[in-house]
């Protein structure tokens, strides 16, 4: 679950493997680039951490990170559940 600190929205996520992980980095790199609102993020094998923050906003919490958030959930979802 994402979790609110230090003027970000933070979440890990973990896959079964390396390719699965890089999948889920291209789909979240085309959602952020539609939304024109882009994460930080890190990837170590099948860990990816995520980090959501509205530098426009002075680096701080917004509903912009929130519906990327939301967008990053289905597209985990979707690609851990098939649905």
């Amino acid at each position: 679950m994402w979790k609110e600190e230090d003027n970000k929205l933070k979440r890990s996520f973990q896959f079964k493997n390396f390719k699965e992980a890089m999948a889920f980095i291209n789909a979240v790199a085309e959602a952020a680039e539609e939304m024109d609102h882009h994460p930080w993020w890190s990837n170590v094998y099948n860990k990816v951490e995520i980090e959501l923050t509205t530098h426009s906003a002075g680096n701080t919490v917004t509903h912009r990170d929130h519906k990327l958030a939301n967008r990053i959930d289905a597209i985990y979802e979707q690609l851990t559940t098939g649905k």
